[in-house]
């Protein structure tokens, strides 16, 4: 049975209060709505994962990652993208800290569009690989799709509307959001998407 309480799988890398970064400029919120079937999905974060490391380790960025199912209908019946989405909230819920790495794998190891793509237990022994706390608990959420119920009403939502947006809603995976403002350019392109980040975190400083 799903738990009532609304659990928090989007954790950050960046929770405690950051440090100035080299050049004063306030520290950027970069969300990104994630389907782990989504192929832009997969190209933003091969092409990005990198340099958003390295802004969250230099605190010049805050990442939060929001699992979503957009493609459940695209994988032969078994809901790949909802049960994914379940099992990334079960790690986020039980074992925080390795939400990053298991997020990663999940994009790194993704099955094709119209596949069956990755069974429960292999979506627990994937979470088991990337250093799940607690790996009983995790993956006993994970095969049990303890938050499907959940993924599917955050999917809702989000198609509804974004929190911190002006009246920006859900309309596809990967969606970027960097201070609320949509990023419209390449996915697989680092240079283009760091511009972004450059001009809106310059445009928050200039207005602080």
């Amino acid at each position: 049975e799903t738990p009532t309480a609304t659990p928090t799988p989007e954790p950050t890398a960046a929770e405690a209060t950051p440090s100035p970064t080299p050049t004063d400029q306030p520290t950027v919120d970069i969300r990104v709505y994630v389907d782990y079937l989504s192929s832009g999905s997969r190209d933003f974060q091969l092409a990005n994962v990198q340099q958003l490391s390295r802004w969250v380790t230099e605190d010049a960025a805050t990442l939060t990652y929001y699992p979503v199912a957009m493609l459940t209908a695209k994988s032969n019946g078994t809901k790949y993208s909802l049960r994914a989405a379940s099992a990334a909230a079960c790690v986020a819920t039980h074992s925080p800290d390795t939400f990053f790495a298991y997020n990663n794998a999940l994009l790194t190891q993704q099955p094709d569009v119209d596949s069956d793509g990755l069974s429960d237990v292999e979506l627990a022994d994937i979470a088991i690989a990337s250093g799940a706390d607690s790996p009983k608990v995790v993956r006993g959420c994970i095969e049990d799709q303890q938050y499907s119920t959940w993924a599917k009403a955050a999917t809702e939502r989000a198609l509804q509307g974004l929190p911190g947006t002006d009246d920006v809603s859900l309309t596809g995976a990967p969606m970027v959001l960097v201070n609320g403002i949509p990023y419209v350019g390449a996915l697989d392109d680092p240079a283009e998407f760091a511009q972004f980040v450059l001009t809106i975190a310059s445009e928050a400083y200039y207005k602080e």
